[in-house]
């Protein structure tokens, strides 16, 4: 999502207060050296802002260097990571297509050799092949404090799947109805970056509508460039908020944030057409409610939509909201907009489940340097190895780079690997670990931290974690 310089200059930026747009593109060793010695980054051409700029703070210029850093090596990694994906993705899903090994030599001698559909109910990308699971639990009823986040933990995982793969969990695994799936575009990467899909849950006493994003995909480099970008917007009575999780929600490229648009079919933006979509739907059932939930970068989208909702006044639709669950989020904005949310949670008696386990790298970036740059609001339901849960004000070791944590990281990365042996026979056939998620776990004796954002873990917590704990989920 990380969008040019030479994109950014042209648009208006009339809608917001103040900015900070970073572009990685030719950007020399100089130029990050020239930063760091100077606190004039307005003159830098690779940093968008208001003329004038200053930053006086050296360890502020720092992080902004390694962001830009970050960027630059993702930038390098985008083709290799993506083949490299593409190659996870195509050999399981292409014995499962010509019914294993055996069979696949059969076919091959017969003529009859399947190549895998990556629009098929049954093709899996990379995230699904992590974790299989379809099945909601069935152990967890609706009185059970932990309904709503398992099930919205489940959408929040379903969401990375193509269109029809959602479409028969929902129906057929969940029984439940399929509102739509929704590609939307991205009007400064001239893409369809967005991805989600809705749902409906008519299992309990009242309608309970879902909104799920779709998040950062493992091998795209654009998605984890946008984890790791400072660049934000400051919106009139709202804050700082990430630039690159606004653009790929809906911000207009010539008119910021406007409450109403002329809808393009072609290229739908994902905060009005989903917008439209749960007025619709709630028209119909007054008392009906909505959930919003995403894991990593939809887990980002989730909490911005309701903070767009209450910029432009949107009561109604506020009213009806359940709650946020989110699932390893980064962070989005500044203090500012941290209190700018707290009083729409308060004001609306919204939940917000912000969810983090144990050493996932995602949700300690961007860097929290002081209340200028990101910070996150609300309490964090944070989870250990073991799944056992505590309620805290921030999760432990917030920035990840910790020269004290490093060695307990590691040593937890060990341990996660051994339990993905074990987990089977002490927990029981729901949780056993595909090959594929192993593998991703021997990455963690590497980086530790990187295997702990998949969405496994998430799954898990959400069902062996205490029920007591599920019921902490007002902002105050």
């Amino acid at each position: 999502m990380a969008t040019e310089l030479s994109n950014t200059k042209i648009c208006d930026k009339s809608f917001c207060e103040d900015y900070l747009l970073l572009s990685p593109k030719d950007v020399t060793l100089w130029n990050l050296i020239m930063l760091l010695l100077s606190k004039n980054i307005g003159h830098r051409s690779f940093i968008d802002c208001p003329a004038g700029t200053t930053e006086e703070s050296f360890s502020r210029r720092f992080v902004i260097v390694v962001s830009i850093v970050a960027q630059m090596v993702l930038t390098l990694l985008y083709k290799p990571l993506s083949w490299v994906g593409s190659a996870i993705e195509f050999l399981p899903n292409f014995m499962d297509a010509n019914g294993g090994f055996l069979d696949i030599l059969l076919n091959l001698l017969s003529g009859k050799l399947v190549l895998p559909n990556k629009e098929s109910p049954e093709f899996l990308t990379v995230v699904g092949l992590l974790d299989i699971r379809r099945d909601l639990d069935k152990t967890i009823k609706h009185e059970d404090p932990r309904y709503t986040s398992a099930l919205a933990v489940m959408a929040a995982k379903s969401a990375y799947e193509n269109a029809a793969y959602i479409k028969d969990t929902v129906e057929k695994y969940w029984k439940m109805e399929f509102l739509g799936f929704f590609d939307c575009w991205n009007d400064y990467e001239e893409d369809y970056t967005t991805q989600g899909f809705m749902w409906s849950d008519k299992t309990g006493d009242s309608e309970l509508i879902g909104v799920s994003f779709r998040g950062t995909s493992p091998f795209n480099a654009k998605d984890w460039s946008s984890d790791v970008d400072l660049s934000w917007y400051e919106l009139p009575g709202i804050g700082k908020v990430h630039a690159g999780f606004l653009k790929a929600l809906g911000l207009q490229k010539e008119q910021g944030w406007p409450k109403d648009i002329q809808q393009d079919k072609q290229k739908p933006y994902a905060y009005y057409v989903i917008r439209q979509k749960l007025k619709e739907r709630l028209k119909n059932n007054p008392d009906a409610k909505f959930l919003v939930t995403g894991h990593s970068l939809g887990a980002a989208l989730s909490i911005v939509f309701p903070a767009i909702l209450a910029h432009h006044n949107e009561t109604e639709l506020l009213s009806k909201l359940e709650g946020v669950y989110t699932f390893g989020q980064p962070r989005v904005g500044n203090h500012k907009f941290g209190e700018f949310m707290k009083d729409v949670l308060v004001t609306h008696g919204l939940r917000y489940h912000r969810f983090v386990y144990c050493n996932d790298l995602v949700p300690r970036v961007p860097f929290d340097d002081s209340d200028v740059y990101f910070k996150h609001f609300g309490d964090c339901h944070y989870y250990n190895s073991f799944y056992e849960g505590q309620v805290l004000p921030e999760e432990p070791n917030k920035n990840y780079f910790s020269m004290f944590a490093l060695i307990p990281m590691f040593i937890n990365a060990v341990w996660e690997l051994l339990r993905s042996f074990i987990i089977y026979y002490h927990n029981g056939p729901d949780y056993y670990e595909t090959y594929t998620c192993r593998g991703c776990r021997l990455i963690g004796l590497l980086i530790a931290g990187l295997p702990a954002h998949g969405p496994t873990d998430y799954v898990n917590l959400t069902r062996l974690g205490s029920p007591e704990l599920f019921m902490t989920s007002f902002v105050s």
